[in-house]
């Protein structure tokens, strides 16, 4: 081939490859517009409405009109565009978006983690990554402000709940005021229908919506983005049609003068009216949060290119609308329909909202898991609906609680527009705290001035401020749910983590003596049976008290002692050949080993392979390979104080294993091994401890746990006894237990029960 006609295919390959990744970034936009904007896109049924609930009365001149047109373009131009789209989502952790990966970036980068049993090994994880450039002054300040004022660690952790639990407040509020307002409709056309049928209709739709998550949402998603494509090409109609139709001036509201002029002829009443505003921006979370699922890119594409002038063009419309309707206030947004319109624009407007309420309750699910893997939240049976994405999960305790309240607030207020003023509360407040965090971010990760950060607050945090103190004065007419949903939420996160960090201290102060277990000889002092025995503990270092207590009781073990630790680390997801860390425990006589399972905060605390073959494979790499390369700092680093050895980063790989039994015939049995330089081979010589772990498999494997009580002490005070005997005790015992979640049968469990006193 000539250099000619290569030339020509270089040129030919790079414009096939570019057409495909445009094509990849448009599909990708498409479909963000089913699980991103659903939220975001509803928000015109209620804005107005829950703007002008109050006694804000409308003028000839339409000033109240106009200013509130103004905010509300200011508001997403501001916010949702240049605050979100343009800076927010550049501070994705690994990929991922949303209040705890902003927390992940700052525990890796600040050292602010308050996770238990982190250690050195996990910062060689490969989304572990905190290089860049040299810390500044000030970031130097900052990290070390946190590392001498430990109070304020644990002050982040409740501030970053606190946005959290607005966020599944959200999830209550979201179904409940989009169906409401959707179904709410249909009185203009059907006058005599009463109040309690536009319930009880809602109510019926929501318990549909959330009987049908159990199924997952890839079985209707692909109805997603067509849904909202064909809302948003509507509401553009019949925004562009207001203009025309009724007031084509209205474009003038879009200068900031008009927010002045608003506020000033309006008063107290005006900036109380701001708590309905903020509704417009309702869905610009869950657009940072589903950045994993989605690349930044399409997400800028979907909301700079359809989503933002679409939503503009109906704001000014409604707006142009109500400047000749003053009457129609509150139910502007059907009256702006043309009539011919009206049913298919309704029927829309439903599918929209149940779309909508959708994208919030799986976003729920995934805070949920995502606390429990931080240990913020009881442990709950988490669902995979799909086998091929990754992340679509289900929770049924967690749905049929989002349910039974959803329809509570529904059957309860029967007017969005005091759900409008406890969602505006509850998104605000979730927004002022990802505006905390990214300063924090700025300054710790990005290592920017202190002049960008101070602009970036006062810009954007002054702003999120004045919509909260407009929701705070809305706390008598509705907005104490959220108040209300979020304390209870923040009680329970709190509680659950100080019991559990209180036994973790137990298990630290009573830890068996390494000197006591190897005093007692290779046979540890008991009887040891054959078969491999999985101890399951909290620590990552060390012999736990549960062992010690079991032994005390039944001096008998298996010939193979497995302490098995199942650890939260600071990043989004681990990958499997990095999901295990094995050590050996005591003197190799002892035959103790421990295995460390780590995961990230999105990944899901379940084995979903041969969990057993695997660790058995990991058993033999490291006694195979990985132990003679560590035998010049076994002296060291075996665990006779507090350290192990890191042993290997495991990866997934199948060969057929031969070895010799006792009666020196062949057999052979497949098994899942490392990868490694050496294990490239069909068989190989096995050592006798391989050997007699393969052994001890075809034994059997019991998987010790230990079902472990928190009693407060007798010297504790009334408050801390509440706490630990009763409500994290209802917590422990109505949580799914560790034997579930990895899916233990129940010929193979033993429980060890203990009282731990905190």
């Amino acid at each position: 081939m000539n250099p000619s006609e290569e030339f020509v295919e270089q040129e030919i390959s790079q414009q096939n490859l570019k057409r495909v990744s445009c094509t990849t970034v448009l599909t990708l936009a498409y479909q963000s517009l089913g699980v991103v904007y659903g939220d975001l896109c509803i928000s015109p049924l209620y804005v107005y409405k829950t703007t002008f609930s109050r006694k804000l009365s409308l003028h000839e001149n339409d000033e109240e009109i106009y200013g509130v047109l103004s905010f509300i373009f200011w508001t997403i131009t501001l916010i949702a565009l240049f605050k979100y789209v343009f800076i927010v989502m550049l501070a994705d952790d690994n990929g991922e978006g949303g209040t705890f990966a902003l927390y992940s970036l700052l525990c890796r980068h600040a050292g602010l983690s308050i996770l238990p049993n982190q250690q050195a090994a996990d910062e060689k994880l490969s989304a572990y990554v905190t290089e860049g450039s040299a810390d500044t002054w000030q970031s130097s300040a900052l990290k070390s402000f946190f590392e001498k004022h430990p109070r304020f660690r644990k002050g982040l952790l409740i501030f970053v709940l606190l946005g959290t639990c607005m966020a599944i407040g959200d999830g209550v509020l979201t179904p409940a005021i989009s169906v409401l307002s959707a179904v709410s409709g249909v009185k203009l056309k059907i006058t005599e229908l009463h109040e309690n049928y536009v319930v009880i209709i809602s109510c019926v739709i929501l318990v549909g919506l959330f009987s049908l998550q159990h199924h997952g949402t890839h079985r209707v998603a692909f109805m997603f983005a067509p849904i909202v494509t064909a809302w948003l090409l509507c509401l553009t109609g019949i925004g562009v049609y207001n203009i025309f139709r009724w007031n084509s001036h209205i474009i003038h509201a879009l200068s900031p003068i008009y927010m002045l002029k608003f506020l000033r002829s309006t008063g107290v009443e005006g900036w109380i009216s701001l708590g309905g505003v903020v509704l417009a921006i309702t869905g610009v979370e869950t657009m940072f949060a589903n950045l994993g699922h989605f690349s930044p890119l399409s997400i800028r594409i979907a909301f700079t290119f359809l989503v933002y002038p679409s939503l503009l063009l109906t704001y000014m419309g409604e707006a142009a609308f109500l400047s000749k309707h003053h009457e129609d206030i509150q139910r502007s947004f059907y009256k702006a329909i043309p009539e011919a319109l009206f049913w298919p624009v309704f029927i829309v407007a439903t599918f929209a909202a149940m779309v909508g309420s959708q994208a919030v309750i799986s976003a729920t699910f995934s805070i949920i898991s995502q606390c429990c893997a931080l240990n913020c939240f009881p442990h709950v049976r988490i669902i995979h609906t799909s086998s091929k994405i990754y992340g679509q999960i289900y929770i049924p305790e967690v749905n049929w609680m989002l349910m039974c309240l959803s329809l509570a607030v529904t059957i309860g207020l029967r007017d969005t527009n005091m759900m409008g003023h406890a969602y505006g509360l509850a998104v605000t407040t979730v927004m002022f705290v990802t505006t905390c965090l990214m300063a924090l971010v700025m300054i710790i990760v990005w290592k920017q001035k202190t002049i960008t950060v101070v602009v970036f607050l006062l810009l954007f945090g002054s702003m999120e401020l004045l919509y909260i103190s407009a929701c705070i004065f809305k706390v008598p007419e509705g907005a104490w749910i959220a108040l209300v949903m979020s304390s209870v939420f923040m009680a329970v996160m709190y509680i659950w983590n100080y019991g559990t960090m209180k036994k973790h201290q137990f298990d630290v102060e009573n830890k068996v003596s390494m000197n006591r277990i190897v005093s007692l000889g290779p046979s540890l002092g008991m009887v040891r049976v054959p078969g491999i025995g999985l101890v399951y503990t909290n620590l990552a270092t060390g012999v736990p008290a549960v062992f010690g207590h079991f032994v005390t009781n039944l001096p008998a073990f298996h010939q193979v002692l497995v302490f098995v630790c199942i650890k939260s680390v600071q990043v989004p997801y681990v990958s499997e050949k990095e999901r295990l860390l094995i050590s050996r425990v005591g003197p190799k006589e002892c035959g103790m080993f421990r295995c460390i399972l780590r995961y990230g905060y999105k990944d899901l605390q379940q084995e979903n392979y041969n969990f057993e073959n695997r660790l058995v494979s990991g058993l033999l790499q490291f006694v195979e390979t990985k132990e003679e390369t560590a035998s010049k700092v076994t002296d060291l680093c075996v665990e006779f104080g507090n350290s192990d050895i890191e042993a290997f980063n495991s990866s997934v790989h199948t060969i057929s294993l031969s070895y010799p039994d006792e009666d020196t015939v062949s057999s052979s049995c497949d098994i899942q091994v490392m990868k490694s330089d050496i294990c490239h081979v069909e068989s190989f010589l096995l050592k006798d401890e391989s050997l007699q772990i393969l052994k001890a498999k075809e034994s059997g494997v019991t998987y010790v746990f230990g079902h472990s009580y928190a009693k407060a002490k007798d010297s504790s005070s009334i408050f801390k006894k509440l706490a630990i005997d009763v409500v994290y005790a209802f917590l422990s015992k109505n949580c799914t237990e560790p034997n579930i979640l990895m899916k233990v049968s129940p010929t193979s469990l033993l429980e060890v029960g203990m009282i731990y006193y905190v």
